[in-house]
């Protein structure tokens, strides 16, 4: 599976702990991220990670227009929905595209365990559901 990493600047580290405690779950699959979160998690996990620009580069648009064109698969993007930063990426395009597109997404750490076992688990094929 393709699965995109996002994280506004005040969850960079969670999504790196996060990204250590799966790294044998997500070392099945293929990686990608906005540019610091990505450096970030590679740099701590070992993992191969696909990075876009940075969020405020557009690298949050580069991983919607994979979602619009069905290569990604999930999407875990840690936000802070209390205080955004006005350059951080843009929560409401990107959960628009996933709910249009059917793709889970989690955007804090609860839904992202829940997800990433069911992934491990092989919960996760709703592929062949919606076709």
């Amino acid at each position: 599976m393709n699965i995109a990493l996002i994280a506004h600047d005040s969850k960079k580290e969670l999504m790196t702990q996060f990204c250590i405690a799966y790294c044998g779950i997500l070392s099945h699959h293929s990686l990608c991220a906005t540019g610091t979160t990505g450096k970030q998690v590679e740099a701590a996990t070992g993992l191969p990670i696909t990075k876009f620009l940075g969020g405020a580069q557009g690298g949050a648009q580069q991983i919607g227009a994979l979602i619009s064109c069905n290569e990604i698969d999930l999407l875990l993007f840690f936000r802070n929905p209390l205080n955004p930063k006005p350059y951080e990426p843009n929560d409401h395009d990107l959960l628009r595209l996933c709910d249009m597109h059917n793709i889970p997404v989690a955007t804090n750490i609860a839904t992202a365990e829940s997800l990433v076992r069911g992934l491990e688990r092989g919960d996760l094929d709703w592929r062949t559901l919606v076709k």
